[in-house]
């Protein structure tokens, strides 16, 4: 076990590169993962099962100690980057599927590696880990709304549909995992440490699947798609910190909200692509899953140093008054 906590810790650690090397692997030879595209919706709910055991009340209880942080963060995450999608699609005169897929990926709830990214940044893991809880509790409901509000000028969306298998993708595994947590503690304590090996290789394999199974349509529209979504992923970001800036939240609160509002669950956008649109719609948020976790990482590393700014010049600047006194 504790060989396999430790493969955990570094798979964790580099998802981004195992992303990216499959990801490209898969293009480079699809027929070697195509047949995995079956299992996406198998896949995704495996990763929302893992999360379900990882939750617990004093997640939730972030909602209430500090309701506006929490607010603003989901707020923002569920108005910033399904805006943010539509207008990049305007600009740039995607083609249909290819909006869809946009707006798709703008549409979900915050990615499963964002709290990651917020504890590496030295950012405020709690507010991160509640504004993820509370969009992706919300998802069934606000994730159709949205996907109907914005792509609905490209394509005919069933929202009940899609509230189905969002409910069954995402809540279902996710209280599964609860209940399962709840009565084996102990093992799932111990199950939950090698949790981001098994989260990971699920991840890397809808995102393998996806690219081998549209590998012409991306060598066709790639870039396009490619600049569409660091686009989306690099503005979300910042709007997310201008945010959290403007209402007043410290360093570590902006690094928080800026990593949930700019990261998404993509995943859950390919899941729903491959069962109510076309393939092709499935690769912006295949794409974004390779490139949101490299961005997150470097914007950790910047935001990680900025609080070590932050605390070398409030160090100093208590030791100046020490001296003065």
């Amino acid at each position: 076990m504790k060989t396999l906590e430790a493969i955990s810790r570094f798979v964790g650690s580099t998802f981004a590169y195992w992303v990216l090397l499959f990801a490209i692997v898969a293009f480079i030879a699809p027929h070697d993962f195509v047949w995995i595209g079956k299992y996406t919706v198998e896949l995704l709910g495996v990763v929302m099962f893992g999360m379900g055991l990882t939750l617990s009340p004093a997640d939730f209880k972030e909602v209430f100690r500090r309701p506006k942080d929490v607010a603003i963060g989901v707020v923002s995450h569920f108005v910033v980057m399904p805006l943010l999608a539509f207008l990049i699609c305007l600009a740039l005169r995607l083609p249909s599927d290819i909006a869809v897929g946009v707006i798709l990926v703008g549409s979900c709830p915050s990615g499963t590696s964002s709290n990651v990214m917020t504890f590496l940044a030295r950012g405020d893991v709690s507010l991160a880990v509640s504004i993820a809880s509370v969009s992706t509790i919300l998802a069934p409901i606000v994730t159709p709304a949205l996907i109907l509000l914005f792509a609905s000028k490209w394509v005919a969306v069933n929202p009940v549909s899609l509230f189905w298998q969002i409910v069954q993708v995402i809540i279902i595994p996710i209280i599964i995992g609860l209940i399962v947590k709840s009565i084996f503690r102990g093992t799932a304590k111990t199950t939950s440490k090698i949790l981001p090996l098994v989260s990971a290789i699920a991840i890397v394999a809808i995102v393998a699947g996806v690219v081998s199974g549209s590998h012409k349509q991306i060598a066709a529209t790639g870039l396009l798609i490619f600049l569409a979504v660091v686009l989306h992923n690099v503005c979300g970001f910042a709007l997310g910190y201008l945010l959290a800036k403007i209402t007043g939240m410290e360093l570590p609160k902006r690094a928080a909200v800026s990593l949930e509002v700019g990261m998404q669950n993509s995943a859950l956008g390919v899941a729903i692509a491959k069962a109510h649109f076309t393939p092709i719609a499935a690769v912006p948020s295949a794409i974004f899953s390779v490139w949101h976790n490299i961005s997150g990482a470097i914007l950790a590393s910047i935001y990680r140093g900025m609080n070590q700014r932050r605390q070398e010049r409030a160090g100093h600047a208590d030791s100046s008054g020490t001296l003065d006194v």
